[in-house]
């Protein structure tokens, strides 16, 4: 704020001396010499000028120079000789919300002397002192003061807006911005803080298209951009979010905290070269920042496991915050099993730094140790900590069983006969669709199948998700004539293709788990496709589901508590066991328990039902592992170790803390052949 260019000379009378003074001075400051007319004032000071005129007069002169120290003690001085000057009074606290002082500010631009200033200048200064202290209820009557003023003050009137949402009146928060924003539309802060205010009462769609049309018409401005990439991270749309990024990085393309959460977008979608890439460049930017290294940290876990330690010496030669740094160390320690040296990392680790990863990493370490009670209660922190995140995961979770709950509904032998064209056969093989609940062994039957020279393992895409949106849902599956399918064939492929190189005469392996609850739209498609079903103990594949820290995608968000994955498990395979009942699909299981401890005698019945020879080089799980880079699933760590059974009845350290949840897997685990 511009401080107030003149002074009051109430009584008593101003000498000669100082009237001089103060015409020589302002002479000298309009002029632009700020500084003589400081020398000025200050000698007719030091020979007995009016004491109270002169340091108003030095106080203004030295607020412009931007001495706002020496500003404050001449303020002060005159302050205390007429406290009820509003022209000084303003003055000072002009200079003292400059200094950063915001509580004397307002305690100078009282109630009183702030209504009485027709200007409202010094009212402007209490409203945002008001409101930069938490006093939220002074700042709304305090703006509200300047807006009835000066009712063409747009900027006052976005600052009403935005202390009335401090204040939690939203509706008049949103009132007062759209005013604002009505009155100024081309000032961007007002435009922000009514889509933030859109966004707070749950007005998204109004928040995003605001956004988007002031991202495009403000082109050099980045700040729309930021808000829609938190708008949209907050509502999950990973989709949506790398365009968005990347207008921003076009206009600030060194800003660290933009190339994080680029970074961070693709390691969500498992694009872990891209997200390293990003990550290192803003590490170049900033060696230290604890957000890189922790990134960092869960890129090499799926990517690059063996260099964590050099990860964890790099972020100690950084100076990197402790932290961060014992966080990279546990998750070091972790990997190479020394679990008592993690876990003493770990503890250093302030509760409120990385929750979910550091109860993750602190269960592990727990496990590691045989502490099965307090690595579950770590396990349980984790998904708290999950459940607490602004895109609201546990309603995501239930709205995706709703929508389950619905199809299974309408999957019925009458609504099978009224499809409008019979099976429609694939120019081209049609895929094969590795299926199965997460954690029940896909990764590794995914591994070993790659290990063959004739298929093409297309890992965790939304290939049948994206045709599925493009067709128009369950909804449009019984409509579809032979053209339709056809067509929908084609661009299967033609997705597929973004993700895979679809070599001729190979066997595409479509592995993403959960299109166990697809089963009815891909036979629609594809109704001569194969299904591997890898199952699992109902147990085991729950409680490793609820330790994992996956991505929280709205399947994903189910394993936050045990009920709704127990819930979600359940009408899972209700929902395959239905479809396999009512629609004529082929389908190959293979059990997770037999495939560790016999690899080629449950592997050979595979790779006959695929129409393939032999290959003995599948058996070496760990050199294909290591070969395919990037492990898309939270199976990363153990695919690339020789097999193991320990990981078989894991459930049973943890059957106190399952029992609520057994009796609705019980009905599962007797169907498929396993014992409580």
């Amino acid at each position: 704020m511009a401080p107030v260019s003149t002074i009051s000379t109430s009584p008593p009378p101003i000498d000669e001396i100082t009237a001089n003074a103060i015409r020589q001075a302002l002479s000298a400051a309009r002029m632009g010499r700020l500084a003589e007319g400081c020398l000025t004032a200050e000698k007719a000071l030091a020979t007995g000028g009016e004491r109270i005129a002169l340091n108003a007069l030095i106080g203004m002169l030295r607020m412009d120079l931007g001495d706002h120290g020496a500003a404050i003690r001449h303020l002060e001085i005159a302050y205390a000789g007429r406290p009820h000057d509003i022209r000084i009074a303003t003055n000072l606290a002009t200079a003292l919300t400059a200094s950063g002082d915001l509580e004397k500010a307002f305690k100078i631009a009282s109630r009183g002397l702030a209504f009485a200033d027709p200007t409202a200048q010094l009212a402007r200064i209490r409203g945002y002192a008001a409101q930069m202290t938490g006093r939220y209820a002074e700042a709304v009557e305090t703006y509200e003061h300047v807006v009835r003023a000066a009712p063409d003050d747009w900027e006052s009137l976005n600052n009403l807006g935005n202390a009335r949402l401090f204040a939690r009146d939203l509706t008049g928060a949103v009132a007062d911005l759209e005013r604002a924003a009505a009155m100024a539309p081309d000032a961007a802060p007002a435009l922000i803080n009514l889509a933030r205010v859109y966004r707070d009462l749950g007005r998204t769609e109004e928040a995003e298209k605001l956004l988007r049309k002031m991202a495009d018409d403000f082109p050099d401005d980045v700040q729309p951009l930021i808000d829609l990439h938190d708008l949209l991270k907050v509502q999950a749309r990973e989709d949506q979010i790398l365009e968005v990024v990347d207008r921003a990085l076009e206009r600030k393309p060194d800003d660290v905290e933009l190339l994080l959460a680029r970074a961070r977008h693709f390691g969500a979608v498992h694009e872990m070269d891209k997200a390293e890439f990003d990550f290192r460049r803003a590490l170049a930017l900033d060696p230290a920042n604890s957000d890189g290294f922790v990134g960092l940290t869960t890129v090499y876990e799926h990517s690059r496991a063996g260099k964590l330690q050099e990860l964890a010496e790099e972020a100690e030669k950084q100076g990197v915050e402790r932290n961060a740094l014992n966080l990279v160390r546990a998750f070091a320690h972790r990997r190479a099993r020394r679990f008592e040296e993690g876990l003493a990392a770990i503890t250093l680790v302030d509760e409120n730094f990385e929750g979910p990863r550091r109860e993750h990493v602190r269960g592990q370490l727990l496990e590691g140790l045989g502490d099965y009670e307090g690595a579950f209660a770590a396990f349980e922190r984790m998904n708290w900590a999950h459940a607490d995140e602004p895109s609201q995961p546990l309603e995501r979770a239930a709205s995706l069983r709703a929508l389950l709950r619905d199809q299974l509904a309408q999957t019925t032998a009458q609504w099978f006969g009224s499809w409008k064209a019979g099976p429609v056969e694939s120019e081209r093989r049609a895929p094969v669709f590795l299926v199965g609940f997460p954690r029940s062994g896909t990764t590794l039957l995914d591994t070993l199948l790659m290990g063959h020279p004739d298929t093409v393992v297309m890992e965790e895409h939304p290939v049948v998700n994206r045709l599925k949106a493009e067709l128009g849902g369950f909804g449009a599956i019984a409509s579809l004539d032979e053209s339709a399918i056809r067509g929908a064939q084609r661009r299967y492929f033609e997705i597929a293709a973004e993700y895979a190189d679809l070599g001729s005469g190979s066997v595409l392996i479509d592995k993403l788990p959960l299109l166990l609850n697809e089963a009815a739209f891909i036979h629609r498609i594809f109704p001569n496709a194969m299904f591997l079903l890898a199952l699992r103990h109902p147990a085991d594949v729950l409680t490793s589901c609820f330790v994992a820290n996956f991505n929280l995608n709205d399947a994903m968000c189910n394993f936050l508590r045990l009920d709704t994955a127990a819930e979600f498990y359940d009408l899972t395979f209700r929902t395959w066991e239905n479809a396999h009942d009512v629609l004529p699909l082929k389908v190959h299981t293979v059990v997770y328990e037999q495939m560790v401890q016999d690899p080629p005698t449950v592997l050979r019945p595979v790779v006959e039902a695929l129409g393939l020879e032999w290959h003995e080089g599948m058996l070496d799980h760990t050199k294909t592992a290591a070969e395919r880079g990037l492990i898309r699933t939270a199976s990363y760590a153990q695919v690339t170790q020789p097999i193991y059974t320990r990981s078989v009845g894991r459930w049973e350290r943890y059957r106190k803390q399952l029992e609520p949840v057994l009796p609705v897997l019980a009905p599962w685990i007797e169907k498929f052949g396993y014992t409580i």
